[in-house]
This record gives structure tokens, sequence and C-alpha cells, in this order.
């Protein structure tokens, strides 16, 4: 049994395996809290400029097939006439 320092709870070993499994998945969510996986079409909703260049990737521009990456930039994907880029999950809703 496990005991908690400071309000005493008690918990056995087969709770904690559980607990630490589910704990290392990282969830990722979109400008409205819906969750994101891997493959989800997204839509931009916000003008964003690319940093080193004149384009810019306008508001409602749908993205499809992202994937899910650590970092900041939290979103791996490709859009059409621009390239591969990253982007940051606050600024894309689920489509």
């Amino acid at each position: 049994m496990y005991v908690c320092p400071e309000c005493a709870h008690e918990w056995s070993q087969e709770s904690k395996q559980a607990t630490e499994s589910t704990d290392n998945q990282r969830v990722v969510c979109d400008a409205y809290g819906a969750v994101l996986q891997d493959g989800d079409t997204v839509s931009v909703i916000k003008d964003l400029k690319i940093k080193g260049s004149s384009s810019m990737v306008k508001i409602g521009t749908k993205v499809k097939n992202i994937r899910l990456v650590d970092g900041d930039h939290d979103i791996d994907c490709k859009i059409d006439g621009i390239g591969a880029m990253q982007l940051k999950s606050e600024f894309v809703k689920k489509a």
C-alpha cells in the first residue's frame, strides 16, 4: 500500500500503475477544447504570418491529415500552396 504524506490517502500498487499509464498520454486540444488526434482535419481560426516570408495562412484554411508532435508548436502538417509547417493548437479548430 502507498500512503500520501500530506492527506494520508492510501492506494494499492495496481491502481498506481494504471494511473501512470493514463498520465503518459498527451492530450492536445484545439482552441475550443476539442481533442485532436493524428489524421484529423482542422481549420485555421486566425490569419497567421509566416516568419521569414511575405505570405500568410488565411483564416478558414483547411489542413488535412495533421500529425501531433511534442514541443511548442504541437501540430505538424502540410498546407496546400505553402508546404510543410508547424502550427500551435490554439490557432486551429477541429473540422
